[in-house]
């Protein structure tokens, strides 16, 4: 399959009070056109950074230090304000965490197609009226009842549902969703997760999210990542990487999923904490938490090793 995204050696940092936070720190990974790839790890482990720095979405108090991020044969992270605009939402599109935070409580849903197509387009307005019925239509909700509403008077999966039908609206190649099952009951994330199936086949998007939730990751993704303190661990086809985990870490993500079925004597935690970004360990980061620790391990970070050509790990185990 051919490449349509390369990150390299991405890394990005805040700027707090405190210190500098390393939350995004050489992060390398190609995704491919037409398939859906998962970042996935624990809270606080950088995956948000990741894609933010990937869109040039960061925080005022946030850096990209060096990288690039090929689209098209371009850096984006080299383009200008302007160049940026006639890609993003057009054919890279994003979709934030947190849909109770992410539409204008002030303004009805109507308005927010309205403000997302002014601000790429000049459509008139009985077309933006009938593309935003089309695509509320597509993520199974009533055009009528949704979109003269106001965002507080939609449940949490409505409004997941309508932030992915605003992105939609120019029909990107790359969809990029942080978090898109988050704070959601059981039933609404499986709605969600056949939405996102059935649009990938209908558009042929390429997708890309975040989530914290292997579960999530292993019903929807063809390709894992699996970030660990602002660096990609290991990556893979995703069946390939569950079944059989090589990095100590993704073994205890592994490990540590219940299941209606599964054992829970056999069920074991990842002992310890996550590092602190802001003065992370030397070397590689997991190990003050790694079962399988070596004095080398504590001196020197770990490059990415090919496992076979569809799978890499960032451990001293595989040297």
């Amino acid at each position: 399959m051919e490449v349509i995204l390369s990150v390299n050696n991405l890394k990005a940092v805040y700027l707090v009070r405190e210190g500098t936070i390393k939350a995004c720190d050489g992060v390398c990974f190609d995704v491919e056109e037409n398939t859906v790839s998962a970042i996935v790890g624990e809270s606080a482990s950088g995956k948000s950074t990741i894609i933010e720095a990937m869109t040039l979405t960061l925080p005022p108090n946030s850096k990209i230090l060096e990288g690039e991020v090929i689209y098209k044969g371009k850096n984006l992270l080299n383009l200008s304000e302007h160049e940026l605009r006639k890609i993003r939402w057009s054919e890279i599109a994003l979709v934030p965490q947190s849909a109770q935070q992410s539409l204008n409580p002030t303004i009805k849903i109507i308005d927010h197609f309205f403000d997302t197509i002014y601000a790429h387009n000049n459509w008139k307005n009985n077309e933006i009226i009938k593309k935003a019925e089309e695509l509320i239509s597509l993520v199974r909700l009533d055009p009528k009842n949704i979109l003269y509403s106001f965002p507080h008077q939609l449940s949490g999966g409505m409004k997941q549902r309508v932030l992915i039908a605003l992105s939609l609206i120019f029909n990107p190649k790359i969809l990029i969703l942080d978090e898109p099952t988050s704070a959601l009951d059981v039933l609404t994330q499986a709605h969600i997760i056949q939405l996102l199936k059935n649009l990938k086949k209908e558009f042929n998007l390429t997708l890309i999210f975040v989530t914290h939730d292997i579960a999530v990751a292993a019903e929807l993704s063809d390709k894992i990542f699996v970030v660990y303190a602002g660096n990609i661990v290991e990556s893979g086809p995703t069946r390939e990487v569950l079944k059989d985990p090589k990095h100590p870490y993704t073994q205890g993500l592994v490990n540590s999923i219940m299941s209606l079925t599964s054992d829970l004597e056999k069920i074991k935690g990842i002992p310890g904490d996550p590092p602190s970004l802001l003065d992370p360990p030397s070397g590689c980061r997991f190990y003050p938490r790694c079962p399988h620790v070596m004095e080398e391990c504590k001196r020197e970070k770990p490059k990415n090793y090919f496992i076979n050509e569809n799978r890499r790990v960032a451990c001293h185990l595989y040297k």
